[in-house]
């Protein structure tokens, strides 16, 4: 049993294939964000019909990753979904290395992981003027350079894990409480990897 704070791990080949559709990890993004919405209401965001976002749904549903929301709606015609942990998940790159096929996923997953991370980011910038001041200059993106050996990186990405869900804690907290002014989905992309110059 992992612990209360742990996303969880996927080692199941058939779960991590589940996100090599980009439509399916965008749905999966957009889910965990709002907290709960229809196939309709997340089909106007991606431009897609419904019934269409409705089938990707319910393969996530299939491996685990989304659930319905039975305490959402009042007509029983239409089916609120939300994300099945808000923990996430994660996966390692050792699990799935030892197949031409995990491998395969391993690299399609990640890149679209990647690629999406990229277009939110992006997005960000091309509306960059109409968020005022505030948010610009709180605003952030860093790169440093350090020499680290594999255990201390692991250890960095523990403590910048921790970090993380405290302020999600806080926000959480925050908005349960009412505190909902000027308040708003904010998306932190942090990145470690070696390399060789």
């Amino acid at each position: 049993m992992r612990p209360k704070h742990e996303p969880e791990q996927i080692t199941d080949l058939s779960r991590l294939r589940a996100f090599m559709n980009p439509l399916r990890m965008q749905l999966y993004r957009m889910l965990y964000a709002a907290g709960t919405a229809t196939a309709s209401q997340l089909a106007e965001h991606v431009d897609e019909t419904p019934s269409l976002v409705s089938y990707h749904l319910r393969k996530l549903a299939e491996h685990g990753f989304v659930a319905q929301a039975s305490s959402e709606g009042t007509d029983g015609r239409e089916r609120w979904w939300r994300v099945a942990s808000e923990e996430g998940w994660g996966f390692r790159d050792s699990d799935f290395a030892d197949t031409p096929e995990g491998a395969a996923a391993v690299g399609a997953v990640t890149r679209g992981i990647f690629d999406t991370r990229v277009a939110q980011y992006r997005t960000y910038l091309d509306q960059k003027a109409a968020w005022g001041k505030a948010w610009t200059d709180a605003a952030f993106s860093s790169e440093w350079l350090l020499d680290l050996t594999p255990a201390e990186l692991s250890e960095m990405s523990d403590e910048l894990e921790e970090l993380a869900r405290r302020w999600r804690e806080r926000g959480k907290a925050a908005k349960a409480a009412g505190d909902t002014e000027d308040r708003e989905h904010v998306s932190v992309h942090l990145y470690g990897f070696p390399f060789r110059p």
